[in-house]
């Protein structure tokens, strides 16, 4: 049997492991497909495919941070992205848009941090990154380093980075990142739609204006998705005539879920390959 896992992260963004070790362990897994989705950014693309392994194939996508406003406040959402052509200028655009808020907004969380006597450092969260997208994990990190907090899951209580010490960050229009992803070659698929252990979920109705916009999938088999939630999620899939993936969503030590916990079926990740046009797979 084929084992793909099309949702991990790494330091590009908010993962521990470097694209490269990434790579390895994937096939430490069992993997024989990996998909590296770092948070906006392909900032980890050419790392992991120069250390891609014989025997592993390597789907490079992101995932987009996004907002659907037909509801107040809007509701926060992610859109995973495979094989795009990253030189596509509007998605290439809102990519660095994106991670230059992300700059920006981790620079204000360690200046109100270090005005209440916090001591971290910018360079010190900005090294954690390792060249990639800055995010809270990153803050976290040094929080963690600094003897304040434990674990990440601390850092993002409400006394720190839940609340507190919270900026908020630019996201996508979620139509606009669909289309721009489309346009750029690639292949859109609703990331955890239905894990309301997240907090609030969209409507079923706006999966269906989704699907006519052009969105080509929904990840079912995910941790943060309940028995009910994955069957919920199949069956819209199968009325709108998307595919359905199951993924992982690695992190490392931020989170306790392993490669692998989750998968996609092979037939579905061969029509993600099909319709992806931006890049090819690597392997």
């Amino acid at each position: 049997m084929t084992r793909i896992d099309l949702h991990c992260h790494s330091r590009a963004s908010d993962g521990t492991l470097t694209p490269s070790e990434l790579m390895r362990a994937g096939v430490a897994a069992g993997l024989d497909v990996m998909a590296i989705t770092d948070h906006d950014t392909t900032g980890g693309w050419d790392e992991a495919a120069a250390a891609r392994p014989a025997g592993l194939t390597l789907v490079r996508g992101a995932e987009l941070s996004c907002r659907w406003y037909g509801v107040e406040p809007a509701i926060p959402l992610h859109l995973l992205a495979y094989l795009f052509d990253p030189a596509e200028p509007h998605l290439a655009a809102d990519l660095l848009r994106m991670r230059t808020d992300r700059e920006r907004r981790g620079e204000k969380i360690v200046e109100l941090l270090r005005a209440d006597g916090v001591d971290i450092s910018w360079p010190e969260v900005h090294g954690y990154a390792a060249g990639g997208s800055v995010g809270r994990p990153h803050i976290a990190q040094a929080l963690i380093r600094a003897g304040l907090v434990r674990t990440t899951n601390e850092a993002f209580a409400s006394r720190w980075l839940g609340a507190r010490y919270f900026v908020p960050k630019a996201d996508l229009d979620v139509f606009e990142a669909v289309r721009a992803v489309r346009a750029a070659g690639g292949v859109p698929v609703f990331a955890h739609p239905n894990a309301t252990v997240r907090g609030r979920i969209v409507p079923d109705k706006l999966i269906v204006d989704l699907a006519e916009a052009g969105l080509f999938g929904l990840e079912a088999d995910h941790e943060d998705h309940s028995i009910e939630q994955r069957a919920h999620v199949r069956a819209l899939a199968a009325d709108l005539g998307l595919i359905v993936t199951g993924s992982s969503d690695f992190h490392g030590t931020h989170k306790t879920v392993q490669l692998g916990a989750f998968t996609t079926e092979l037939a579905a990740y061969e029509k993600i390959v099909a319709a992806g046009t931006g890049v090819p797979i690597l392997g």
